[in-house]
């Protein structure tokens, strides 16, 4: 990081942000190109979980690549001045890599769903199995990830 007073190193910081966020943007490969989307999303134990329906651009193209980058920011103040150069932001940000896989046993895709919706509501619900059936999940290991504030 170029902007070494602006990283956050301590890996608890950077999980307790993942953990309060509401967005993560999912980059993956299309041929000599990026593509990348905005999904809601879960965090635990070092991984991001996804779902999403079985069809799909990302699932074809994590199906031919699984190496992903994501991205996950929040914005807490915009700094307004009378000059366009003393303009700024207050923001954190996390981006990290890894690779991406599909969750099949209905045990690990129950655990994910749960990370997914503790994210949002602080609870876990129920998931009948013809919706558990119905539903990609996606678990995506990180390997790498670094944090930045101003």
């Amino acid at each position: 990081m170029r902007r070494k007073e602006k990283e956050i190193t301590n890996r608890e910081d950077i999980e307790k942000f993942l953990r309060q966020s509401k967005v993560c943007r999912l980059a993956m490969v299309d041929g000599d190109k990026p593509y990348m989307v905005p999904l809601n999303f879960g965090y635990s134990d070092g991984c991001l979980f996804f779902h999403c329906a079985k069809q799909g651009r990302k699932i074809d193209l994590i199906k031919k690549n699984p190496n992903i980058c994501f991205e996950v920011d929040e914005l807490i103040k915009l700094n307004k001045a009378s000059l366009a150069c003393d303009w700024g932001i207050d923001f954190k940000s996390v981006i990290g890599s890894g690779k991406a896989q599909f969750l099949e046993d209905s045990k690990e895709k129950t655990q994910a769903l749960h990370a997914i919706m503790s994210q949002y509501s602080g609870r876990t619900f129920e998931y009948p199995d013809e919706m558990l059936e119905k539903t990609l999940v996606i678990k995506v290991v990180i390997e790498e990830m670094t944090g930045k504030q101003s």
